[in-house]
């Protein structure tokens, strides 16, 4: 029980800190929830755009692939670069 309540009071603390007490800290805050946010979306379209093209590539026959110049085994490593 101890230690639960001093992780809740760490927990208070912290929000007592982070609490925005002007209008300045606010905008950061803001800033930092609206950054977060971008950062979330543009992780799930890079990994929504890696997964389409591992599936793609890999519905391709090995001839088709071969065409390519792309071995079986390197999908997800293109799948990576396709991403970046």
């Amino acid at each position: 029980m101890g230690a639960m309540q001093h992780c809740l009071c760490n927990f208070r603390d912290r929000r007592r800190i982070f609490q925005p007490s002007d209008e300045g800290q606010q905008t950061v805050l803001a800033n930092l929830e609206r950054t977060s946010i971008m950062n979330i979306a543009r992780s799930f379209n890079n990994w929504r755009k890696y997964r389409q093209t591992c599936n793609e590539l890999g519905r391709m026959s090995d001839r088709e692939l071969n065409d390519l110049g792309i071995g079986r085994g390197d999908i997800q490593y293109v799948a990576r670069q396709a991403v970046k």
